[in-house]
């Protein structure tokens, strides 16, 4: 094959990312780093790669070409068996070969001058495998081939390179370029030797530079693990988990919109044992309950990411590490995202469980992707049994890693004990289209071999194993069809963690951001009972972070966040609740909404909803929420609710702020000019609107028939709101329930000339398609 260069050996910062053929994608990309973006701030260590030319050589010194061609004759990919006999050969061949002594000189000379730069005798250093033919924008499984770190002198780095050809033939390697249809004698390996980051006295992880189960492509996603990165990429922990806004963050705000805490259990460290170079340790309880990294090290990152993202023109998947001797942070590998970013986002893709014949939940994780996978459970403990894996099964384990993926190509599903979003059996299986749950923490113990389940990541972050086959559909919408309508179409949302993914449904932004429901999923606790532990300051930035998730999904399109509308009820079911709510007879027309704002018992806790919202706001540079006042009884609360939030340093107007109240009350008809004369503009609530004017409770079933939005008394109330905030020049919308259930009603809110319409999610595309009819039926 063409070789470029003669040389044996190249310095990083002499190689460009034009260089695959010559040094393979993961070299050929640190060195283009080296060259364009360390000048740019990025920590990234220095090192050289031996070139195709010097495998080549090793390989024809030896005269190997031949016996793996032969070797490699009639290779059945499905065959696992078979394949694992045909990629330990070659690696034993490979292996029992000697390294040519004009290639050992040169490889010595380089190492001694690395280790000279970093003032050592002999440099700690990390031999990483680069194939010419991996990491390409179109396709890349993660680890195809080896890496071995902390190799310390001459003869361990000789071994380690060796190690490194030989995992050339590692049977996913051989998997994959069966698959991509490359001649397995036209790829070389080229081996990277680049000082070793000492992560195994501080921490590393991985980073993406998009959401990687949505593909939302203005986000950084950060995993973070103590010790050497490997339990993080292979799943052995469930990590810390950090979002970063990468629109604010690069106008000087820090838009950090989650923090998880993961377990962090392990840690992976060097040990003096040369045949298991590695071996995991407890972590302390107390580190971890600690997040491994800073607020300033999460933006740093990000910082870098969005370099990386912005110089390769693409999204990417970055490895980080940190260095316990000096502090510092450095990246050590970077590689084209291949999934998310190939993503054809004209289609939309939902998969539906038919949830009335669904059987018992055997066991819940995190899900990787949105789609559905059934078949018998095939329960592996021990990657040396996955040949009696067989195709269209489901694969259960504790973990996976690059040794699985023979059995994960031809698994239904996937299930792991362990692992977060970033673990090697969340990324292969994205890659691979197969619906996974990772983290599942109890699967092997409860999923049995040979039962029927239904693996189903089409319902949110939460994946569920049901038992047995579930019947289901695939729906799915062409959104480069969809013509716009006038009417502004909004989305009611309250689950920040499903707002990246809803934000690619045809929208207008977000008519209704429920606070209660960021409190209840994340928060947890009574914001009183917090107030009480000395906590509030993590009330606000839960609080916070939840309303920055959804108002970026969405943004720059407006994103109204109403404040808190628990009943008394409600709160009291919250962690310490009981101990600040009275019992009401009827919660839904008592003690809610801007009614509390101003009580003296419950003013402090509104006061942090207001802070929370202005750090959204403020610190994240999230600019595009407006906030809401629900259940305003009387034009003096809604003065009196401004003044407190005012006093929140939340003013209306200020920064762009709106403040708008909720349309639910008939007082809010009645006095609509005094209304308008306090907010901005007004949201119909048209469930409590309709039960406060026909006089019914609807959490009273008896008569819950009665409680129709079509009744002409509430069509009468709801046509006088949108006529006078269209005459007043203020805002008018809706985002009750109605315009989703009833197709007539929203044809009712069009001819009104409402300005939006706010609809649950999965009712937009059907109600977008029956509007655009009524719209054209509508005199011009």
């Amino acid at each position: 094959m063409p070789i470029k260069s003669e040389k044996f050996i190249l310095w990083l910062k002499d190689i460009n990312s034009k260089d695959v053929a010559l040094v393979g994608g993961k070299n050929a990309s640190l060195g283009e780093m080296q060259r364009e973006l360390v000048s740019k701030g990025i920590n990234i260590p220095d090192g050289f790669a031996l070139t195709a030319r010097a495998y080549w050589y090793f390989i024809d010194k030896n005269n190997l070409r031949k016996q793996i061609k032969d070797i490699l004759q009639n290779t059945k990919i499905t065959d696992i068996k078979n394949l694992q006999e045909k990629g330990l050969a070659i690696r034993t061949l490979i292996l029992k070969a000697d390294l040519p002594n004009d290639l050992i000189k040169e490889i010595i000379k380089a190492y001694r001058l690395l280790s000279k730069k970093y003032g050592r005798d002999k440099a700690d250093v990390a031999v990483r495998s680069s194939a010419t033919a991996e990491d390409l924008p179109s396709a890349s499984f993660a680890g195809q081939q080896e890496t071995y770190l902390n190799i310390v002198g001459e003869a361990q780095l000789l071994t380690a390179i060796k190690k490194c050809f030989a995992s050339l033939f590692t049977d996913r390697a051989i998997i994959y370029r069966e698959e991509m249809k490359f001649n397995h004698l036209k790829i070389a390996l080229s081996a990277g030797v680049q000082k070793m980051v000492r992560s195994d006295l501080a921490a590393a992880g991985v980073m993406f530079s998009c959401d990687t189960e949505s593909g939302f492509p203005d986000v950084v996603l950060i995993n973070a693990g103590y010790g050497l990165g490997e339990n993080v990429v292979k799943g052995r922990i469930e990590p810390d988990q950090y979002y970063v806004f990468e629109t604010t963050l690069k106008k000087g705000f820090k838009p950090i919109l989650e923090r998880k805490l993961g377990s962090k259990d392990l840690k992976l460290i060097y040990s003096n044992n040369p045949q298991r170079p590695t071996k995991n340790i407890a972590v302390s309880r107390k580190d971890r309950q600690k997040f491994v990294l800073s607020e300033e090290e999460i933006l740093t990152l990000a910082k870098w990411s969005i370099l990386i993202e912005e110089h390769y023109g693409r999204a990417m998947d970055t490895e980080w590490a940190k260095d316990g001797k000096d502090g510092k942070m450095y990246i050590v590998q970077a590689r084209p995202e291949t999934v998310q970013s190939r993503k054809n986002i004209n289609f939309l893709e939902e998969y539906v469980l038919d949830k009335g014949k669904a059987k018992k939940i055997l066991a819940t994780g995190l899900s990787i992707g949105s789609k559905v996978g059934q078949g018998r459970v095939n329960k592996i403990m021990d990657v040396k049994e996955i040949k009696k894996f067989k195709k269209g099964e489901i694969l259960v384990t504790e973990m996976t890693d690059p040794d699985w993926l023979p059995a994960m190509k031809l698994a239904n599903g996937i299930i792991t004990d362990s692992g977060g979003r970033t673990a090697h059996a969340a990324i292969v299986s994205r890659e691979l289209g197969i619906p996974c749950i990772v983290g599942a923490r109890n699967a092997t113990k409860v999923l049995k071999s040979r039962e029927a389940v239904t693996v189903s990541c089409a319902e949110g972050e939460i994946g569920k194993i049901y038992q047995g086959i579930i019947p289901f559909k695939v729906k799915r919408t062409d959104l480069s069809v969809l013509k716009k309508p006038k009417v502004k179409i909004m989305m009611n949302l309250g689950e920040p963690d499903q707002a990246f993914g809803l934000s690619f449904i045809p929208n207008d932004g977000v008519g209704l951001a429920r606070e209660e429901f960021i409190i209840a999923s994340k928060i947890k606790f009574h914001p009183l009972a917090l107030i009480q532990q000395g906590k509030s300051q993590y009330f606000v930035d839960e609080l916070a972070r939840g309303i920055g998730q959804i108002a970026a999904a969405f943004w720059p399109k407006p994103v109204i966040v109403r404040f808190s509308d628990f009943k008394t009820n409600e709160y009291a079911a919250l962690s310490g609740g009981k101990d600040f709510e009275p019992k009401e007879t009827n919660p839904m027309l008592g003690w809610r909404g801007a009614s509390r704002y101003y009580d003296p018992k419950f003013k402090p806790a509104f006061l942090l909803e207001c802070q929370a919202m202005k750090k959204a706001r403020e610190e994240f540079g999230l600019k595009n929420i407006w906030a809401m006042v629900p259940f305003c009884r009387t034009p003096e609360e809604g003065k009196k609710v401004l003044e407190i939030m005012k006093k929140g340093g939340l003013i209306k107007g200020e920064d762009g702020l709106k403040v708008i109240v909720m349309c639910e009350i008939p007082s809010n008809v009645i006095l609509i000019d005094k209304f308008l004369d306090i907010f901005d503009g007004m949201s119909i609530g048209s469930n409590d609107l309709t039960q406060l004017i026909l006089g019914i409770d609807r959490d009273n079933a008896k008569i819950s028939y009665i409680g129709d939005e079509r009744n002409e008394a509430v069509k009468e109330m709801i046509a006088r709101v949108i006529q006078e905030c269209k005459k007043r020049k203020k805002y008018v919308g809706i985002c009750g329930e109605a315009p989703s259930s009833f197709k007539e009603f929203a044809e009712f809110l069009v001819e009104q000339g409402i300005e939006s319409m706010s609809l649950n999610s999965d009712t937009i595309i059907k109600t977008i398609l029956n509007i655009a009819k009524k719209e054209k039926q509508l005199p011009r």
